[in-house]
């Protein structure tokens, strides 16, 4: 399977990388954090390790560490934006049992 983004999510990712100036991609991996197990961290991807498996979504290559995988293997990363002061990305991830209140993290 992949780690996919929707075309909302890859616009959004082209415009950053341009702002930022440099970066090959966005770089999305899982962290042990919060009440509920894990957290998913975003950011830019500079350079692709061996550790890494490289996926492509609308044009933009998507990140994803090998110990992150099986915790969000078929994810979708969608990008909302509901206002001026609310817009983000939104986790679609086919494998989370249960996440806590405040939606900062999830169990599988």
């Amino acid at each position: 399977m992949a780690v996919t983004l929707t075309q909302a999510a890859a616009d959004r990712v082209d415009t950053m990388i341009a702002k930022r100036g440099q970066g090959i991609g966005l770089k999305v991996s899982t962290k042990t954090s919060g009440c509920a197990g894990f957290s998913y961290e975003v950011g830019y991807a500079d350079e692709i390790t061996d550790q890494d498996q490289v996926f492509e979504s609308h044009g933009v290559k998507v990140i994803v560490p090998e110990k992150s995988l099986p915790l969000i293997d078929g994810m979708e990363l969608d990008y909302v934006k509901e206002s001026l002061l609310s817009e983000g990305f939104v986790f679609n991830n086919p494998h989370v049992k249960d996440s806590c209140g405040c939606g900062e993290s999830f169990s599988v």
